[in-house]
């Protein structure tokens, strides 16, 4: 199913994945999902809150480690995605809950409503979940990890 390429991306990965599972003593599976662009994996099991950290930055730590691993094998960088129990999409949907949420807050009361500090991912998430928004403007402030919207 998956071209010669990526074919070696996933099996590099997949056994990556399965070995830090085991070492951090994890009882969990790893599953390719299919038609992603990334290719993504998902770590599917119980009790996995470990593997997620607050608002996924136990997520994004795994895959940094795992894209530099299979970069040194493979010699070149590839993306790829991971998720755990379908956390980022969750998390993405609830984003966009709440970017439309909060705009029409910004719209009765007429005044600028911040977020808390956030990844470049989700502030994006919030930044296009409002881009077509006849009334409110977003922007992003702050520096480093304050960054906000």
């Amino acid at each position: 199913p998956f071209p010669p390429a990526e074919e070696d991306l996933v099996e590099i990965a997949k056994e990556i994945l399965n070995k830090l599972l085991d070492l951090l003593e994890v009882t969990a599976e790893v599953e390719v999902l299919p038609d992603q662009i990334p290719v993504t994996f998902n770590i599917k099991g119980d009790d996995l809150g470990i593997l997620i950290g607050r608002h996924g930055q136990t997520i994004a730590s795994l895959e940094y480690i795992v894209k530099l691993i299979v970069a040194g094998r493979l010699e070149n960088w590839q993306p790829l995605s991971i998720d755990v129990g379908g956390y980022r999409e969750r998390r993405r949907s609830a984003l966009q809950e709440l970017a439309l949420h909060l705009a029409e807050q910004v719209e009765l009361r007429h005044r600028a409503i911040t977020l808390e500090s956030m990844p470049a991912s989700e502030r994006r998430i919030i930044h296009l979940a409002l881009a077509e928004h006849p009334e409110v403007l977003t922007h992003s402030i702050g520096v480093g990890e304050d960054r906000k919207v």
